[in-house]
Parts: C-alpha cells; sequence; structure tokens
C-alpha cells in the first residue's frame, strides 16, 4: 500500500488557512472596500449632479424654445397685421387717387361743356348778325330804300327768337 500520508488532511492547517482569510478579508474590507465604495458613492453623487444639471438645461432649453416659438408666432402675426395695414393704406390712396383723378376729370369735362356751350352761343350770337346784315341787305334791296339799322335789328330778332322758340 502506499503511504496516504500526501492526502491527508491537515487540520491546523485547514484552520490557519480559514484565520488568513478571514484576516485576508477583514484588512481588504477596511483598507480597500470602503474607499473603493466611497469613490464609487462620490462618483454615482457627480453623475447625479451633472444629470440634474443636464435635466435643468434641457427644461432651460425647452423653456426657452418655447419663447422663441412664441415670439415668432408673435411676429409672424405682426408682420401679417403690417402687409395688411399696409394692403389696406395702399388700396385707400388708390382709391383716394382715382377719387382725386375723377373729380379732376368732371371738371375738365364741365369746363369743357362750359366752353363749348359758350362756343355755341357765340356761333348762334354770329349766325345771328350775319343773318341780320343778310336779311338787312336784302331787305334794303327789296324795298329800295333804307331802314334805319336799329329797327331792323329788333325786327330781325323777334324774328330768330319766335324761330327758335318754335324749334325747341
Amino acid at each position: 500500500m502506499q503511504n496516504l500520508d500526501v492526502i491527508s488532511v491537515n487540520l491546523w492547517q485547514i484552520l490557519i488557512s480559514l484565520i488568513n482569510l478571514a484576516l485576508l478579508f477583514f484588512i481588504l474590507k477596511k483598507f480597500l472596500f470602503k474607499p473603493v465604495k466611497d469613490v464609487l458613492a462620490k462618483r454615482q453623487r457627480e453623475i447625479e449632479t451633472q444629470y440634474q444639471a443636464a435635466q435643468a438645461s434641457q427644461a432651460e432649453a425647452d423653456e426657452s424654445r418655447a419663447a422663441w416659438e412664441e415670439k415668432l408666432a408673435t411676429a409672424d402675426a405682426e408682420a401679417d397685421a403690417i402687409l395688411q395695414n399696409a394692403a389696406e393704406s395702399a388700396k385707400a390712396r388708390g382709391e383716394k387717387l382715382v377719387n382725386e383723378a375723377q373729380l379732376r376729370a368732371d371738371g375738365i369735362v364741365r369746363a369743357a361743356q362750359a366752353e363749348a356751350e359758350l362756343e355755341r352761343k357765340k356761333a348762334a350770337d354770329g349766325i345771328k348778325r350775319e343773318i341780320v346784315e343778310v336779311s338787312e341787305a336784302l331787305t334794303e334791296k327789296m324795298l329800295k330804300r333804307e331802314i334805319n339799322s336799329e329797327d331792323h335789328r329788333a325786327l330781325i330778332d323777334s324774328f330768330i327768337e319766335e324761330m327758335g322758340e318754335g324749334n325747341d
């Protein structure tokens, strides 16, 4: 048979190894685990602080974006109002110019009508004079005598007026 000393279990050795292991565990826990745990906790706090700062920045950015969108909508509304006012102003000015032009045109037409009426009256007076002169000459030849010019004009004027009243 072989020797079992090599495989034997030494209780004292196991007990010393367990004590060494427990001692090593407590030393590592005291000097290594706590500092690492503190470093991890510190890092966790820093990450949470940065996360909170990022959330605050995001909320501020959302608030700023909402404010700018509101300002943009207000600016669009103001621009629309300005354009509307400008269009209304241009339309009113156009209507005013058209009305002024119409008044001027009406004045020109009235002046032209008055001038035409004056010319018609002048022409009618001229025709009357010519008729008076022609009829005077004719009557003088017919009667072979002289008639007072003023009497003759009065006679012809009354005749023309009667003719004019008959034509109207």
